[in-house]
């Protein structure tokens, strides 16, 4: 029986694929939960901060009751944070949210977005999602090739995404190279600037995106509470922009998209320096232990400035799929992306060190097989 409901253009697009859950690998392969070790979604692997707990169980006192549907205490601590207006500010139930609004905002059917080959799977679905028009510029060593973004701009384009560090390759475009680029791209195109894994970013790479928001009326900063800060399970992200953009994001955004737990642990997380500094330490240790075994095994990799490393785990297009078959088998999960177009490739979170060595041994074995 065929399927006529909806548009064409939905009909078309292909589901977002999560992570596999450690539930559903324990059941598929009769293993025991507490022995599986997840390395696939760019979790923090300390989980929620302490203090987001507590202050969770403050909050969940006033559950009966809907959440401040503007997020007042969180936008206020993030306009504190980030040097911003608090109208700037637009909330997201996580920054995936945020990217599908920016793309119901500010596009229309049938006009353009501009996106880089090997980028963030949400700005394909998110494009097609409102039958807008793709535009895939090709990746220059797997990342953002600025200059051919900036060519392939079209006159009905009116969205470009960059992902900085870029998901799942890895890749990181220094300040000047973006800031250089934000000022030749005309002023009908909104730059959505998608910083998720911002924080793992070593200080010499650092720079506060936020500032460059004030001088570049078509840019809006895209963030996450869901990597460093460990939040992931609660869905809390946010934008951004100057107010001509915030104020059409906000009239097309669910009014209560954050909920009430949510907005309590990202205020206390935003806070909590300790435990995002402990989040940076242990992943910079974590890519090293990653590295330095990948080249012992002899194989490939993208070096990377987010909390994972892309690595080539054989040189035929079923490589990425039979490695990641043998892992699961030993109670590891990885992620796949051949639906990325990166078929003899995995991309692996970083873990604590104890994680790593697991998904270290296991990958030896399944490399030797």
């Amino acid at each position: 029986m065929s399927n006529n409901y909806g548009p064409e253009y939905v009909r078309a697009i292909a589901p977002y694929q999560a992570g596999k859950p450690i539930a559903e690998v324990a059941r598929e392969f009769g293993l025991d939960e507490e022995a599986i070790v997840k390395l696939a979604s760019n979790e923090n692997p300390f989980g929620v901060p302490p203090s987001a707990v507590q202050a969770m169980t403050a909050a969940a006192a006033d559950l009966g009751r809907y959440p401040d549907a503007n997020g007042f205490d969180l936008k206020g601590a993030l306009s504190k944070r980030y040097d911003v207006p608090a109208e700037w500010i637009t909330l997201g139930n996580g920054s995936n949210d945020i990217l599908e609004i920016a793309a119901h905002a500010f596009v229309e059917r049938g006009q353009s977005v501009v996106y880089s080959q090997y980028s963030f799977a949400v700005y394909a679905l998110a494009t097609q999602g409102i039958g807008a028009r793709h535009i895939v510029v090709p990746a220059k060593n797997h990342g953002h090739d600025l200059p051919a973004m900036l060519a392939a701009i079209e006159a009905d384009t009116r969205l470009l995404f960059i992902a900085n560090p870029n998901n799942p390759t890895g890749t990181f475009i220094p300040a000047a190279e973006i800031t250089a680029f934000l000022d030749k791209v005309p002023a009908h195109v909104v730059v959505v600037l998608d910083e998720a894994y911002n924080e793992f970013l070593a200080a010499e790479n650092q720079f506060e995106s936020a500032e460059w928001v004030k001088k570049y009326p078509n840019l809006l900063v895209s963030r996450t509470f869901s990597k460093a800060y460990g939040l992931a399970g609660l869905r809390v992200g946010f934008a951004i922009a100057q107010p001509a953009l915030t104020d059409l994001m906000n009239r097309i955004r669910q009014p209560f998209n954050v909920n009430s737990l949510a907005q309590a642990a990202g205020i206390a997380a935003l806070n909590d320096k300790d435990f995002l500094q402990q989040s940076a330490v242990n992943n910079s240790a974590g890519y090293q232990q990653f590295t330095e075994a990948f080249e012992q095994l002899g194989l490939e990799y993208v070096p990377s400035y987010g909390n994972f490393v892309l690595v080539k785990v054989g040189s035929d297009a079923g490589a990425g799929a039979r490695v990641n078959l043998a892992l699961l088998k030993q109670g590891v999960i990885v992620r796949p992306v051949g639906n990325y177009g990166l078929p003899e490739w995995l991309r692996i979170s970083i873990g604590l060190p104890q994680e790593n060595a697991v998904l270290i041994a296991a990958l030896t074995k399944a490399l030797s097989e």
